[in-house]
């Protein structure tokens, strides 16, 4: 059993591409990944012009990048791909709309990161298959606003089942917990941290924003509290002990019974802990 867990990323920011003054400021923010838009926040009409750009703005881009390009079959999709090959090697691309797993082991040959996005019922009944498509996907992640449309969801509670699903086929594939899809409301941060809580109670980890005063909500929502923390030491110290004495499990003072299979999440409790120490 690996004795760390990785340090996890609680917030991405996407940015419009068509627009490098807010680019920059991205790559200045405090967000862990910064999502370079060329899809759903560029008009058409722009899209060339948001292309172009990308290699003024994100060159020596020394922090996590994403691009997120239009969807395969779009008149943008071979022109943004080729635009992005022309970064840096350790630039993601973020591909929406994704429900064919043969498509995902073609986008390979780009030699890239690529962070799927199921948006539709296809795409999220083949959740597990597009995660393990191809080496290459290292993440994957929900489009709530065109999977709500797909299946006529009104209101969080809708999104339980669509969401829990994607956490499954994540950790059956061997990949970071998903991350949550963007809020929309810019200016409900009460709202925002509520369903934040509950993507969280669901094995969801961290999410997408759309404006920078998200981010600091977002990543408090994600964070261990004092309790948990207190918690996760406990857990390892005490299991740790037992696995030293050949024991494999535990009950701790309140009777709660313990094994070593729970140390993983502990363990991530642990690395949430080191990362916002980190950040000071």
């Amino acid at each position: 059993m690996n004795g760390t867990a990785p340090t996890p990323v609680l917030t991405l920011l996407y940015v419009p591409a068509d627009r490098p003054d807010r680019v920059v400021k991205a790559l200045a923010s405090a967000a862990d990944v910064v999502v370079v838009d060329l899809e759903d926040a560029v008009a058409a009409g722009h899209k060339d012009a948001a292309r172009a750009s990308l290699a003024e703005v994100l060159v020596g881009a020394t922090r996590p990048v994403q691009v997120r390009v239009n969807a395969v079959g779009s008149p943008w999709f071979t022109a943004d791909v080729q635009a992005v090959r022309t970064l840096g090697s350790s630039i993601g691309i973020r591909v929406p709309k994704v429900s064919d797993p043969d498509g995902v082991r073609a986008l390979s040959a780009i030699r890239r990161p690529l962070h799927l996005l199921l948006e539709s019922a296809l795409g999220l009944e083949r959740a597990y298959e597009l995660a393990t498509a191809s080496p290459a996907v290292s993440s994957i992640g929900l489009g709530e606003a065109d999977l709500r449309s797909d299946l006529g969801i009104v209101g969080e509670p809708g999104m339980t089942w669509a969401r829990s699903r994607l956490v499954v086929a994540a950790r059956a594939a061997g990949l970071p917990a998903p991350a949550m899809s963007v809020y929309p409301n810019v200016r409900d941060l009460e709202g925002l941290a509520e369903s934040c809580a509950l993507g969280r109670s669901l094995g969801m980890l961290g999410r997408a924003a759309i404006h920078p005063a998200q981010l600091p909500v977002i990543e408090k929502a994600f964070l261990p509290s004092r309790e948990q923390l207190a918690r996760a030491r406990e857990v390892v110290e005490r299991v740790g002990e037992a696995t030293a004495d050949g024991a494999g499990t535990v009950v701790l003072d309140d009777g709660t019974f313990l094994d070593v299979a729970m140390v993983d999440a502990a363990r991530r409790t642990l690395a949430l802990a080191d990362r916002a120490e980190s950040a000071g």
